[in-house]
């Protein structure tokens, strides 16, 4: 039996790659922030899902983490690590406290490279390890290719997500370990209802107004219309099984307007979307 982790497994994207992956005969290690969370899994999942208890910005507990998938493959290699942990941050960059861009960029990107160094070695950097070497899937978004008004620290995170790939791929050939991207569009996950409880009292007197309650309203209407985790999951599943992986899948459930987005001349596209959301000068 092979087994993947996979980071941010207690909803959305993540629990739908663990139980897609359970039903196909792997051992899933999935990683959640609070007990109640592990708990639940136990009860949702078979014997194939172990728990791990971290936040991936916690160095030390992912190494402790990774410690405890060591000694339970016994001297195999893992078959997977899917970084899928994240948040998304709102608000106009002129206006958001930088500590509020750092965290995004913490868990988006230092997480990935956090949980990256200290399972890395289990996946076949560790010539110690007996077995196939494994591959690295990283959950970007059709953000990561576009820069949306008003979500500048996610679609940031999401670029360097990409960057980092892009590097760690062509550096991991050494060790024969592929780095595959997946980029979704919108999916419906907790993600988007979270939007609702962002606090936009704090922008009552900003000119940002107006276009933050726009964007806000658009977010849970793509959240609604969004692909289901699951299809997004068996893309995770290709990407760690297939035998010639492309380097990025993007899905989106709208991929004419994400084709039009791509071949409109940057300053039309900006006009456009400024227009819809009330950006232009007065």
């Amino acid at each position: 039996m092979r087994s993947v982790v996979i980071t941010g497994a207690s909803t959305g994207i993540g629990w739908a790659a663990a139980k897609f992956l359970i039903g196909r005969g792997y051992r899933v290690f999935g990683s959640v922030r609070k007990q109640a969370d592990a708990d639940r899994l136990k009860g949702e999942f078979s014997d194939n899902f172990t728990p791990l208890l971290f936040d991936v910005t916690d160095e030390a507990a992912v190494l402790a983490a990774a410690r405890q998938v060591r000694e339970a493959l016994g001297g195999e290699t893992l078959a997977g690590l899917v970084n899928n942990a994240g948040i998304a941050v709102a608000g106009p960059v002129l206006e958001l406290s930088a500590d509020d861009f750092r965290r995004q960029m913490d868990i988006n990107v230092i997480g990935p490279v956090i949980a990256t160094q200290a399972f890395g070695p289990l996946l076949g950097a560790d010539p110690s390890l007996k077995g196939p070497k494994g591959r690295i899937v990283m959950i970007s978004s059709v953000a990561g290719r576009n820069g949306n008004p008003l979500s500048a620290p996610y679609c940031t995170s999401k670029h360097a997500v990409e960057g980092l790939s892009e590097s760690l791929r062509r550096e991991l050939m050494l060790f024969g370990i592929d780095v595959i991207i997946v980029a979704p569009g919108a999916v419906k996950t907790p993600i988007w209802s979270k939007a609702e409880e962002i606090d936009l009292s704090v922008y009552q007197n900003s000119p940002y107004l107006p276009a933050l309650n726009k964007v806000m309203a658009f977010m849970m209407e793509i959240g609604a219309k969004g692909l289901p985790a699951e299809r997004i999951a068996e893309i995770v599943f290709e990407a760690l099984t297939a035998a010639s992986p492309k380097v990025r899948y993007q899905i989106t459930p709208d991929p004419l307007r994400h084709l039009i987005g791509a071949v409109l001349p940057k300053r039309m596209l900006d006009r456009i979307i400024a227009k819809r959301l009330g950006l232009l000068p007065h």
